[in-house]
């Protein structure tokens, strides 16, 4: 080593949160021991999960989790995006709009007069989006929550300036890995595992319950193609739209098809 180099900086992280549970952000505070690998080559700048301090940016890599609500949101988001080197949206909010994305298919009205007294006061958008359909992303970490060894590739990678690497085949391939016999051929059962992007292990299947799509739509997800292998057996168009409208609703792939199932209009 050079002794008259400086020594490298600190990557400045920031981490922020939209319309969400926190859960994807206590993934992060999860890693315990292996994060305190990887603080000594970070700066926390902004995360009010874990500090109250707050740093001004720039940030060198930006955490995002949660989904575009209010039209402060918008805002907000823009704002971090110009002060952001390399943005990342961690968990199905952040990525896909959420559970909350069921609001894109109810009466926004209604439920703000139904939940609040003076609903005047209330500044909501009709929809629930994703960080994407308002900036520009340059990395999204899937999953409701997403996984801490996912998180911590993802760090590491962007610490070292290389593309995080993380699994883009099915849930399929990790119950074959587990040896988890396939629910949809032995009881019927309609899963969305063929369909959904791996990273949670196949933990579901493992216990005897169908996947439902938490980690997203997987690379060339042909939901219409499984859709009728599944109408074809026997399951109701109505438990194949609950199924696909649920964390990642607001996927365009999943809302897509779930709108076409809702029309009952044929494959196209």
């Amino acid at each position: 080593m050079n002794l008259l180099q400086p020594p490298p900086s600190k990557k400045r992280l920031g981490v922020f949160k939209f319309a969400s549970c926190d859960g994807c952000q206590l993934s992060l505070l999860s890693c315990e021991d292996e994060l305190l690998e990887v603080a000594g080559k970070i700066e926390i700048a902004h995360f009010l999960e874990a500090s109250s301090e707050i740093k001004p940016g720039p940030y060198d890599i930006a955490l995002v989790e949660g989904s575009i609500t209010t039209p402060s949101d918008i805002e907000r988001i823009r704002h971090i995006r110009q002060q952001s080197k390399t943005l990342v949206t961690i968990g199905a909010c952040a990525t896909s709009g959420g559970i909350q994305a069921l609001r894109n298919w109810g009466d926004h009205e209604e439920f703000i007069s139904c939940v609040y007294t003076n609903p005047a006061y209330i500044e909501s958008l009709a929809t629930s989006t994703a960080i994407a359909n308002h900036v520009s992303v340059d990395f999204e970490l899937r999953g409701c929550p997403i996984d801490r060894y996912q998180l911590l590739e993802v760090l590491t990678a962007l610490i070292a300036d290389r593309q995080p690497r993380t699994p883009q085949h099915s849930v399929c391939m990790e119950c074959k890995r587990r040896g988890t016999v396939c629910l949809s051929i032995t009881r019927a059962l309609p899963c969305l595992g063929p369909v959904t992007q791996a990273g949670c292990g196949a933990i579901c299947p493992a216990y005897d319950r169908a996947c439902y799509g938490c980690f997203g739509p997987a690379a060339q997800a042909n939901c219409p193609a499984l859709s009728q292998h599944y109408l074809a057996t026997g399951t109701p168009a109505t438990k194949l739209v609950h199924a696909l409208r649920n964390m990642n609703a607001g996927a365009e792939i999943f809302q897509i098809e779930s709108d076409r199932l809702e029309r009952g209009s044929p494959e196209r």
